[in-house]
C-alpha cells in the first residue's frame, strides 16, 4: 500500500460511505474515529518502512502515480497529516450534539482529503486545481437543501475560483524562471499573478467580504469549520511555494510584502469586528486578524517564525472550534445572532456565552488564554525586527478585544429578576467544558503545544534559511 492512498484515497472513499447512516451520532462518531484513527497512524507508522504481521511483510511506499501524475507523502509530511486529520476529528466529535453531522462530516472528509492531496500532488501546480475541488465540497455543505446558496457562500466560490488562475498562470511563468532566472520580466509578471492569486486564495482585505457574508448566513459551526480549514490550506499552500522556488523566498521584498498583508488584515479585521453587532460576524473578522497574524510571523524569514507560525495552529483549532460551537448552541435558541436578538440570553445558556468570551479573548491574546504565549513570542520577535508593526496589532486586537466586550455585555444584559439557569444539554455541557479548560491549560502550560509543534518544522525545511 501507499501512503496517498492510505490518507487520501481512502478517506474519500469513507466519506462517500458516511452519506449512508441516518443517525447523526452515529455519523460524527464514525466520522471522527476514523480522522483520530488516521491522525494516530500518521503520527505513529513511519513511511517507506518494512512491516511484519507474523507471514506478511507490509511495506508503506511514499508515492502513488495516477492520471500521469504523481502523489508523494514523505516521512516529513507525518507530522502534517496527523494535525489535519486530528483537527478534523475535533470538528466531527462536537457536531453530533448540534445535529450537523450528515452535512459536516462526509462533505469535511472529503474536501480534508482534497486538501491533503492538493499538498502531495507534484508537480505542485496542480494542487491549485485540488483546493477548487474542494470549495466545491465545501460549496453544499453551507447551503440547506431546496433553496438557493446565500451570497456568502457564491462570493466565497468566486473569489476562491479567482485564485485559480492566477496561480496556475504563475506556475507557468515560474517553470520559465527555472530555466532562466536572471530574467527580470518573467520574475516581476510572475511575482504579481503569485500575489493577486494568494489575495483572493487567503481572502485578503478587500477581497474578504465571503467571510463576514458567510459568517451571518450559515449555521456557525459549518462556517468555523470553514473558517479554520480553507485559511489553513491556503497558508500552507503559501509556505509550499516558498519552499520549492528559492528565488521567491529569498527576495528582498518578500518580508516588507508579507508585513504589509498581515498588518492589513489585523487592523481591518480589529476595527471592522468594534463596530459589528453581530456575533458570527465579530468571530468572521477575528478570523480576519488570525490570518493577519500568520503572515507577520512568516514576515519575519526566520527558523523562529517559522516555528511561531506553525504553533499558532493549535490554540485557532480550539479557539474556533470552541467559538463556533457556543454560537450555534446560542443560534438555535434565538432567531439571529444580532446583539438585540441574543440580549440576556447569558442568563439561560451561561456555559455557550462564557464559551463565546473566553474564545475570542484567547484569540486576542490574553493572558492565561490559549492564544498569549504564542502572541507574547511573536510581538518580541516584531519589536526586534519590525517594531512598526506592533502598534497595528494593538489596534487591531484592541478592537477586537472591544467586540468581545459588547457582546459579554449584550449576552448578559437581562430584566432585573432574570433568574440564573443552565439549559445547555448534557453533552453540550461537556463539550463546552472541554473547551474552557483546553483554552485555560494550553495558556497555563504551552509547553503541551511545542510537544506536537517540534516535529512539525520538517516539513518546511528551508523557510527562514
Amino acid at each position: 500500500m501507499s501512503a496517498p492512498i492510505l490518507w487520501i484515497a481512502i478517506p474519500l472513499a469513507a466519506a462517500a460511505l458516511l452519506l449512508i447512516p441516518r443517525d447523526e451520532r452515529i455519523t460524527a462518531i464514525a466520522g471522527s474515529l476514523f480522522s483520530a484513527l488516521l491522525a494516530l497512524t500518521a503520527w505513529l507508522l513511519p513511511i517507506d518502512s518494512v512491516y511484519t504481521l507474523g507471514a506478511l511483510v507490509l511495506k508503506l511506499s511514499p508515492s502513488f502515480e495516477i492520471l500521469g501524475r504523481r502523489l508523494s507523502l514523505t516521512a516529513a509530511d507525518q507530522p502534517l497529516l496527523a494535525l489535519i486529520y486530528g483537527a478534523a476529528a475535533v470538528w466531527f466529535a462536537a457536531s453530533a450534539s448540534l445535529d450537523l453531522s450528515r452535512r459536516l462530516a462526509p462533505l469535511g472528509l472529503g474536501l480534508t482529503a482534497l486538501l491533503v492531496a492538493s499538498l502531495a500532488v507534484e508537480p505542485f501546480l496542480y494542487a491549485a486545481l485540488l483546493i477548487e475541488m474542494a470549495v466545491l465540497f465545501a460549496v453544499p455543505m453551507l447551503t440547506t437543501p431546496g433553496q438557493a446558496p446565500g451570497r456568502g457562500a457564491l462570493r466565497f466560490l468566486i473569489f476562491q475560483t479567482f485564485a485559480m488562475p492566477f496561480i496556475l498562470f504563475s506556475g507557468w511563468l515560474l517553470a520559465g524562471i527555472e530555466a532562466n532566472p536572471g530574467d527580470m520580466a518573467l520574475v516581476l509578471q510572475a511575482a504579481i499573478l503569485l500575489g493577486l492569486g494568494f489575495t483572493f486564495l487567503l481572502a485578503l482585505f478587500p477581497f474578504s467580504t465571503w467571510i463576514p457574508l458567510l459568517a451571518g448566513e450559515a449555521p456557525p459551526y459549518l462556517a468555523g469549520f470553514i473558517f479554520w480549514t480553507f485559511p489553513t490550506a491556503g497558508l500552507l499552500f503559501l509556505t509550499g511555494f516558498l519552499e520549492r522556488y528559492t528565488w521567491l523566498r529569498t527576495a528582498s521584498a518578500l518580508p516588507t510584502v508579507l508585513a504589509f498583508a498581515g498588518v492589513l488584515m489585523v487592523a481591518a479585521g480589529g476595527i471592522l469586528a468594534a463596530f459589528q453587532r453581530h456575533l458570527g460576524r465579530i468571530m468572521a473578522y477575528a478570523v480576519m486578524v488570525e490570518t493577519g497574524i500568520s503572515l507577520l510571523a512568516l514576515s519575519l524569514n526566520t527558523l523562529t517564525g517559522a516555528g511561531l507560525f506553525l504553533a499558532l495552529f493549535a490554540p485557532r483549532l480550539i479557539s474556533l472550534a470552541a467559538w463556533s460551537y457556543a454560537l450555534t448552541v446560542l443560534r438555535q435558541q434565538a432567531p439571529g445572532l444580532e446583539f438585540r436578538q441574543v440580549k440576556g440570553l447569558g442568563r439561560a445558556w451561561p456555559y455557550a456565552s462564557i464559551g463565546v468570551t473566553l474564545a475570542g479573548l484567547a484569540l486576542v491574546g490574553l493572558p492565561l488564554l490559549a492564544g498569549f504565549p504564542i502572541r507574547q513570542a511573536l510581538a518580541e520577535a516584531l519589536a526586534r525586527s519590525a517594531s512598526g508593526t506592533i502598534g497595528w496589532i494593538f489596534l487591531g486586537s484592541l478592537g477586537l478585544t472591544i467586540a468581545i466586550v459588547r457582546t459579554l455585555a449584550a449576552l448578559a444584559m437581562a430584566p432585573d429578576g432574570t433568574n440564573w439557569e443552565a439549559r445547555e444539554s448534557q453533552p453540550q455541557k461537556i463539550i463546552l467544558g472541554i473547551g474552557w479548560a483546553l483554552l485555560a491549560l494550553l495558556g497555563l502550560f504551552p509547553q503541551w503545544v511545542t510537544l506536537v509543534m517540534d516535529r512539525l518544522p520538517v516539513v518546511f525545511q528551508h523557510l527562514g534559511q
